[in-house]
Order: C-alpha cells, then sequence, then structure tokens
C-alpha cells in the first residue's frame, strides 16, 4: 500500500464496500467490519442512475456493471387505474449522451458483489458488531461487543439508518417512522418481457400509493416496490414477511397489469418494511471519525438515491483522503464540503416526491399529470420525475473542487 493511512469501515453494505474498493483503488490500508457471518444483499432490485454509474465506471466496473445489469428503454409513468401514460423519458442510448452514463437496474446482492470483488480476505472482517468509537490523539478506536479494539487513522461509520458510529460521536436517537411503507418483490420471468411489464422504469401513481417496476438480472425478473401510506406503525426491516395476498388486497383496484403481476408473486417471497427518516446533519465527523451512506443521511427511496448517495460518498471520501494525503482533518472538511449539501437536496427533494407521487384528491392529480404531460411536450427528454440535477453531477470531476489547502477548502 502506499499510503501509511488506515481506515476502518464499519459496515458492509453498498457504501462500506464502495469505500473499501475505493481505497483499494488508492492503495490505502483498511479494514472493513461486518456484523454478519458473511455478506449477504436482499433479494431486492436497485436502480442505478447516471450520478451512480460514472462512479461505478471508474472503479472499474463497466463490464461487470452491463453483465450483471438491465438497461431499461425508457421510464414511463401511469395512472393506477387506467394506465393512461403521463410521461416516457427514453433511457437506453440516450441518457449516455445526456448524462455521461447509462441508467441501469440490478440486483442488489449483484451489486454488491462485483463491488467486493478482489478485496482481500485478510481486510475484511466478520461477525463483529461495534458499540463504540473513541478518539485516541490522533486516532480514532472501534470498539465492538467482542471486547476487541482496531485502532485506525479513520472510522468511517457506513452501518446504516441505525449506526453505532452515528450514536457513538452525536448521541443516539430514534429515526422516524415516515407513515410510509413498501413492498417488494421479486418474479421470475420465462420469457422477456412479459405482456404486462414493459421494459422500462415504470411509475404508477394512485391515491395515497405508487408502484415500481422494472426487469432485474438481464431481464430475468422483474422487481415489484409497492409503496403505500399507512396509519399503522412497520416494523424497520426488509426481511418481514408478507403475502401476496395482502399485496393484492393493499392495491385492490388498481390496472390490471399489476394485478396481474402481483398474482405472479411466490407468497414465501413477498416482504414489508416500514420507511424512516431522519433530518439532515448539519456535520458528519468529529474527531477522527466520520459518517457515510445512510448513517449520515437515510432518506425515502422516491428518487432512487440511497445506495446512488453513498456510492458517491465513499468515491469522494476516498478521493479526499487521497489527495490530501493523508490529512484526515482536511479530508473530511474537504469531504463534507463536498457531500453535504448534495445529500440535503436529495434527502428533502425525496420528501417531496413522496408527496407528489401519492397526490389524494382528483383535482391535484389532474394538475400533476397535466403538468407532467406539458414538460414531456416541451422536451422528449424531459425527466419525468424531474431528476436531472440528480443525474448531471459527477463525483469524479471532485478533485477539481477540493483546492490544495485548507484554506482553500
Amino acid at each position: 500500500m502506499k499510503k501509511s493511512l488506515v481506515v476502518g469501515i464499519v459496515g458492509g453494505g453498498i457504501g462500506g464496500i464502495a469505500l473499501a474498493r475505493a481505497l483499494r483503488q488508492r492503495g490505502i490500508s483498511f479494514q472493513l467490519f461486518e456484523q454478519a457471518s458473511e455478506f449477504r444483499e436482499v433479494g431486492a432490485g436497485i436502480q442505478m442512475t447516471p450520478n451512480a454509474v460514472k462512479v461505478l465506471n471508474s472503479l472499474g466496473l463497466d463490464n461487470e456493471i452491463d453483465r450483471v445489469g438491465f438497461l431499461p428503454e425508457a421510464m414511463v409513468g401511469r395512472g393506477w387505474e387506467t394506465g393512461e401514460e403521463l410521461f416516457r423519458t427514453p433511457l437506453k442510448g440516450t441518457f449516455d449522451r445526456l448524462f455521461g452514463a447509462a441508467y441501469y437496474h440490478l440486483h442488489r446482492a449483484d451489486l454488491h458483489s462485483i463491488l467486493a470483488e478482489e478485496l482481500p480476505e485478510e481486510c475484511i472482517t466478520y461477525n463483529v458488531k461495534c458499540v463504540d468509537v473513541i478518539q485516541k490523539g490522533e486516532k480514532a478506536v472501534a470498539v465492538f461487543d467482542n471486547g476487541e479494539e482496531f485502532e485506525a487513522d479513520l472510522i468511517v461509520g457506513a452501518d446504516g439508518i441505525r449506526s453505532a458510529v452515528r450514536g457513538a460521536l452525536w448521541g443516539n436517537d430514534d429515526p422516524t417512522f415516515t407513515g410510509h411503507m413498501c413492498w417488494r418483490a421479486l418474479v421470475p420471468v420465462d420469457k422477456h418481457p412479459l405482456p404486462f411489464v414493459q421494459p422500462a422504469a415504470s411509475f404508477w401513481f394512485g391515491p395515497k400509493a405508487h408502484v415500481v417496476t422494472y426487469y432485474v438480472k438481464g431481464g430475468k425478473a422483474v422487481n415489484i416496490v409497492a409503496c403505500k401510506e399507512t396509519n399503522e406503525w412497520v416494523k424497520e426491516s426488509w426481511t418481514e414477511p408478507s403475502s401476496t395476498k395482502e399485496l393484492l388486497e393493499a392495491y385492490d383496484g388498481w390496472h390490471s397489469d399489476l394485478i396481474s403481476l402481483f398474482e405472479r408473486t411466490d407468497n414465501s417471497q413477498v416482504f414489508k418494511w416500514g420507511l424512516y427518516d431522519r433530518d439532515p446533519m448539519e456535520k458528519w465527523s468529529k474527531g477522527n471519525a466520520t459518517l457515510l451512506g445512510d448513517a449520515a443521511h437515510p432518506m425515502l427511496p422516491y428518487l432512487s438515491q440511497g445506495a446512488a448517495m453513498a456510492i458517491e460518498d465513499a468515491y469522494v471520501l476516498s478521493e479526499a483522503l487521497d489527495h490530501f494525503e493523508g490529512d484526515v482533518a482536511m479530508a473530511l472538511e474537504a469531504y463534507e464540503k463536498e457531500r453535504r449539501n448534495r445529500t440535503r437536496d436529495v434527502q428533502l427533494q425525496a420528501r417531496e416526491r413522496g408527496r407528489t407521487y401519492h397526490l389524494d384528491s382528483p383535482e391535484e392529480q389532474r394538475k400533476r399529470d397535466l403538468e407532467l404531460r406539458e414538460r414531456q411536450t416541451q422536451n422528449p427528454n424531459a425527466v419525468g420525475i424531474s431528476a436531472e440535477w440528480v443525474y448531471e453531477y459527477d463525483a469524479t470531476s471532485c478533485r477539481q473542487r477540493f483546492g490544495t489547502s485548507k484554506a482553500q477548502v
């Protein structure tokens, strides 16, 4: 390793593993700590928008993404009851030109697997849970539930919305249940495409609910994300069992294409989870420790940016550590300056999409739908969910914005 710097990463999800890969690419030593006995990503799809794909390409994964992913033809908005097309944004062959990278659908486990490729086994420790982080001079120490400790120049909390590192740095507080919940399921596909599922990122807008469907695994499966507002508390877990019956009952009266898809779900493989949120933080770092991904900025999934923001964070943090040649204080200042406003804006706009996707009154729905159609008429390439500003961002150019001295950061 070309750097004497040592980084401890707490959490082996997509953000943590992306950071490990980025650090290794730059010759920076790391140790990653994961509380599970092995890497396990849930059986769910994930949308990798151009801003995230730019980073993945820079990490040398362009061929791998193409191998395991699916390139949708378009992003399509539809009315929940009639299936009427509200907008159609061309994706395949268009987003590369407009935003500098393609738009992919992947299975989370496939994305995690390609990110983890070539990471040395000796740099990963399983079956340990972080319980504290202590500042020790110019170092930080991660303390684990088995009594072991790890001292590093920097400890990074990539350990999710209920981050132990966040709690150690800034105090424990619970995220807020938003009153929204989601179902998820995968439907295997024998013959692609299914007659009732277009090869697109399809958004179905309904009263106090919406559904997103898209192909993953090269078209071998359809991923379902069905979101709904609820007055009942729902557990925060991606593995809380539900059922085909519960899913169908929740969307009774919705378009027949969706019902046909829902009927094909495996009853034992339908899951639900509650959506939780936090307000944007004013600061992520303290001493020689910082946060990344959901630990710093958990967000609702309505812009499909949770994993994308963690991937961007990972790249920018690794670049800052490399750029400032191991000066952790300067690197963390540059990291937060580059990332905090960006992630705050995405957090808040994801909340707003939760409102506009779920408009309840027919009058509000008509007004929204008219605006969507007019925008598409004015610009055939307009992104129906108004996310151009998200996709344009390029984390791989962050060095140009860092400066060379603390006064410039």
